[in-house]
């Protein structure tokens, strides 16, 4: 459940937890899309390929976090 609206990048905000003004700190997270298209790269033999959507944040969804109180913020899905 998202607390606040965040885009794919780190976000300048109010922290509803600490009040602070912030820039959140972004994690990564690979999801099923991800593994989908590292299987199918696999099955299309791009053996060399399998580990690109593992590295591209297009293929990962950005969870937020306040660096100040590390309070979940939100995430946003790709």
């Amino acid at each position: 459940m998202n607390i606040v609206q965040v885009g794919p990048e780190p976000s300048q905000i109010t922290c509803p937890s600490c009040r602070a003004t912030i820039v959140t700190r972004v994690e990564r997270k690979s999801t099923t899309k991800t593994h989908v298209i590292a299987l199918l790269l696999c099955l299309f033999l791009c053996w060399p390929c399998v580990c690109v959507p593992y590295c591209v944040d297009s293929c990962q969804n950005a969870d937020h976090y306040c660096p100040n109180c590390n309070s979940y913020l939100g995430t946003y899905q790709r």
